[in-house]
């Protein structure tokens, strides 16, 4: 086995799984103990689970939406299940009330629809959250909680069908941060009948669909030269931003940490704030940001990748 490996991997995780469970899997089949994930998918969810290799995981960082350089949306089908709640917030936990009283599908479908926008929901208990280094979700397991003050996210767009009287198949797209079963509890709410999520699928994260993903299974069955074949390159999560090939002299320089100074390099078009990649005969080794320096704006390295 290698442990040279570097890039980014569309994991379409099963459910029973952790995230943390597909780290280790991954980190045997590629030969490194380096990898990491972009965010987690509980262990009912299936789908997509972006994940980092090798040196890929100094990107970590870009994934929380720094600099707007990569997605941190993400979209989901789920299927939310009406007349039920639970301890959990889906169906694997304890049922804690029942109705009967399920509204018609007009009703339902038109409760759905006014939850896109911009809301407050507040973080469930059972949930990889931390409050003085402890997950939220180990303290819910001993029975413990806790305040949670409510955050904003977005649902930039919601559409649902209906498959049973209390079962509708919801299709989220969303803001980073946004919690699914909370969005089924708070639908379920609404309604006065209450809400659990039955069933969740990460569609795709941080612009990687579910249609670039591969299984565990498949991730097996391949050898190392197919495994990296399946890899993204991680230039492609900065392709927006624009390029700059350095001369040899000022490369060095950004290697060494340096600030290059834009006029110096001929770089007119980019401002205090801005992040570029930078590039070596044809090799990105960095990514930079713009700041004002003594003798004016200058691009200095924020991540050297190589």
């Amino acid at each position: 086995m290698t442990n040279n490996s570097c890039g980014i991997l569309i994991l379409n995780k099963s459910g029973g799984m952790t995230s943390h469970d597909a780290v280790n899997r991954v980190r045997r089949l590629y030969g490194t103990k380096q990898v990491g994930h972009t965010g987690t998918l509980d262990p009912m969810a299936t789908g997509v689970l972006v994940m980092l290799v090798g040196r890929a995981v100094k990107c970590a960082e870009f994934f929380d939406g720094k600099g707007g350089i990569v997605d941190s949306g993400k979209s989901y089908r789920a299927v939310l299940r009406l007349g039920i709640a639970t301890d959990t917030g889906d169906i694997t936990g304890n049922v804690t009330a029942t109705s009967d009283a399920i509204p018609d599908e007009d009703e339902v479908l038109a409760a759905i629809k006014r939850f896109e926008g911009d809301i407050m929901q507040v973080p469930p208990m059972y949930s990889a959250l931390k409050r003085g280094g402890v997950k939220l979700a180990d303290l819910a397991r001993k029975g413990i909680t806790i305040e949670r003050e409510p955050r904003p996210v977005t649902i930039h767009e919601i559409s649902a069908r209906r498959i049973t009287d209390s079962d509708y198949e919801i299709d989220v797209s969303c803001s980073k941060g946004t919690y699914i079963r909370v969005l089924c509890e708070d639908i379920g709410q609404s309604l006065g009948c209450f809400g659990t999520m039955a069933a969740l699928e990460r569609t795709s994260a941080h612009g990687f669909s579910i249609s670039r993903s591969v299984t565990l299974e498949q991730l097996e069955k391949l050898d190392m030269t197919g495994r990296e074949a399946q890899l993204i390159p991680v230039t492609e999560i900065f392709s927006g931003l624009p390029k700059l090939s350095l001369p040899p002299f000022f490369a060095r320089l950004a290697r060494s940490g340096c600030e290059i100074y834009l006029h110096k390099i001929g770089v007119r078009d980019l401002s205090p704030g801005d992040y570029a990649t930078l590039w070596d005969n044809g090799t990105m080794f960095a990514v930079g940001k713009v700041g004002e320096f003594r003798n004016g704006p200058a691009i200095k390295p924020v991540k050297q990748l190589n």
